[in-house]
């Protein structure tokens, strides 16, 4: 079962909210979070925490166009404090 939500995230002093569709994977739950116009799937990693999977040309390349690396990770950390709850 899917379910979308708004993930809300305090970073640098602002207060954000990110759309977010939950999938269900088996025993785990992946997060299809929109990013900048951008589609970031959060996944757990082999110790249950969460980590953004997207290519390295998300991160480099023009700078407009680059994700905040800061940002990610503090959308990383609100899923794994609801999914560790």
């Amino acid at each position: 079962m899917d379910e979308s939500l708004e993930i809300p995230v305090s970073y640098q002093g602002q207060e954000l909210s990110f759309p977010c569709r939950v999938v269900r994977s088996g025993y785990n739950y992946t997060f299809q979070v929109e990013v900048e116009g951008r589609l970031i799937t959060f996944e757990p990693d082999e110790e249950g925490n969460y980590r953004a999977a997207l290519g390295a040309s998300a991160l480099t390349g023009r700078e407009d166009a680059k994700i905040d690396t800061g940002l990610l990770q503090s959308i990383a950390e609100v899923i794994e404090s609801v999914i560790k709850q």
